[in-house]
């Protein structure tokens, strides 16, 4: 299904660019070129199967870990072991014998107790364990059916740009202080997207439009509250027209996380 597919997101790309390029809008123009070096990547690391869907996890979970660790102020002993674990929870199907979540929550969580940090360790353990939590879902990726993977991860991105859409042409009241420029007309665009984009694949089903519809808006919401808190605008700043890889997988994390727990 992933090959039949592509012709037609080589075309969506193509016909969006001349759309974007005629707005002269610099932050457009540059996501788009982002997307069109990112859909490619993921669509052949899907296409070669397990070992590729994980290294492409892998590589996404090391960038985010990295990212995550200096958005939420973690020391080096817990960021080791969170980009370790990100990048070693995707292969870990291939080993079904090892229990690797529950060691890596154990270890980042005793990092700042061996440490001895009675000051800043409640909150370094908190944040490391929740990083490992938010980023695990990422194993999905090589879990689930690759169609069926190909298909959420292109809902959740064309859910996010007629989210986007969505927000000017219908706007409504903010969907939540936490990033008020984010509305409810936004969200009803998002989804009708993300779930037309589902169907299309042959991939709708209760729990992947559960993962759409709310666990993709729940995400860019989640991330823009741990911003928020540390008082930054994005979680990096290489990813031209995103930020950072965490800024644009965010929502996407989330709906894995939807997809892994109830399927």
């Amino acid at each position: 299904m992933i090959l039949d597919t592509a012709p037609y997101l080589a075309g969506a790309l193509g016909v969006s660019g001349l759309a974007v390029w005629a707005s002269q809008r610099r932050e457009l123009i540059q996501r788009w070129l982002t997307w069109a070096v990112a859909a490619p990547v993921v669509t052949l690391a899907l296409l070669a199967g397990s070992y590729g869907a994980a290294a492409l996890a892998a590589l996404i979970g090391l960038v985010c870990a990295g990212e995550y660790a200096r958005l939420v102020r973690l020391r080096p002993p817990e960021t080791v072991i969170l980009a370790g674990a990100a990048a070693a929870l995707p292969f870990m199907p291939f080993l079904p014998a090892v229990q690797a979540v529950p060691v890596a929550l154990l270890a980042v969580a005793l990092a700042p107790v061996i440490g001895g940090d009675a000051e800043d360790g409640g909150r370094r353990a908190a944040y490391g364990v929740f990083g490992v939590l938010w980023l695990a879902p990422l194993t999905g990726l090589v879990t689930m059916p690759p169609a069926t993977a190909f298909a959420l991860c292109l809902a959740v991105a064309l859910a996010d740009v007629c989210a986007w859409c969505g927000g000017r042409l219908i706007g409504g009241p903010a969907l939540s202080r936490l990033s008020p420029a984010k509305t409810w007309g936004g969200v009803a665009g998002g989804a009708a997207g993300g779930l037309a984009v589902l169907m299309l694949l042959g991939a709708l089903t209760p729990v992947t439009a559960l993962a759409v519809v709310a666990g993709a808006p729940l995400g860019d919401l989640l991330e823009s509250m741990l911003k928020r808190g540390a008082g930054v605008k994005d979680a990096g700043g290489w990813l031209p027209g995103f930020g950072g890889l965490l800024d644009r997988v965010d929502s996407l994390l989330v709906a894995l996380a939807v997809v892994v727990v109830f399927a």
